[in-house]
């Protein structure tokens, strides 16, 4: 048994400190057991279910979610500060740093470099291929295809799905197409790139139609 000090407010000090004792010898047999690949799926769950809360507008909600995002990143650190590679202060100082240099206009600096650019500065990135590249593969695909399409354009290409009729092309090529992934893939890539023109979030239109569709039911 562990003793911790009881308080009555707690703040981010403790709750490295209570990982770091969950996760050592005398701490928790599940949180000693976890690796960074057993709680992957825990840290999308817990992302999502803070958007839950934000939709919400629940304010306890928030509190909790958001907490049990930090916990999350906590964790994480708390892995690798048990490896020797790096510590949750190290994550802090990364972001600070970040911050600092991706916002020239108010923390000094060329004021003439947007965020894009002091990102693609900062990693080295030069061509609008590294640039795309960089955009996640774990985002969902609507996302990912929204992004890489604003990326594309906004370094001077000009992508086929973000043709005015592209969407109605691959529509019509979809009936009948010789590989019925790649032509469907070609339709939602050119959907995404219709939802960026018009700034519309393509989760959300499709979570949209999702409900409706429950509403339908009823």
């Amino acid at each position: 048994m562990v003793n911790y000090s009881s308080k009555p407010r707690y703040d981010i000090a403790d709750l490295v400190a209570i990982t770091h004792i969950l996760r050592s010898p005398g701490g928790c047999p599940w949180d000693q057991a976890q690796t960074h690949q057993s709680i992957r799926r825990n840290f999308i769950e817990e992302t999502y279910e803070v958007c839950e809360a934000l939709d919400r507008d629940d304010l306890e909600l928030m509190k909790e979610e958001l907490g049990d995002v930090l916990l999350q990143v906590v964790f994480h650190a708390d892995i690798e500060a048990d490896r020797g590679r790096f510590t949750f202060d190290d994550v802090c100082d990364r972001v600070c740093k970040k911050l600092l240099f991706r916002h020239p206009h108010v923390f000094g600096g060329d004021e003439s470099k947007s965020w894009e650019d002091c990102k693609a500065l900062e990693k080295g990135q030069t061509t609008a291929a590294e640039k795309l590249d960089a955009v996640a593969r774990t985002l969902p695909a609507l996302w990912r295809a929204e992004k890489l399409v604003n990326k594309a354009e906004k370094n001077g290409l000009a992508p086929e799905a973000a043709r005015p009729d592209a969407l109605t092309r691959a529509v019509e090529a979809l009936d009948g197409a010789a590989d019925p992934q790649a032509a469907l893939g070609a339709v939602l890539l050119a959907a995404a790139a219709y939802a960026a023109h018009r700034e519309i979030d393509p989760e959300a239109a499709l979570h949209g139609a999702c409900e409706t569709l429950i509403q339908d039911a009823v």
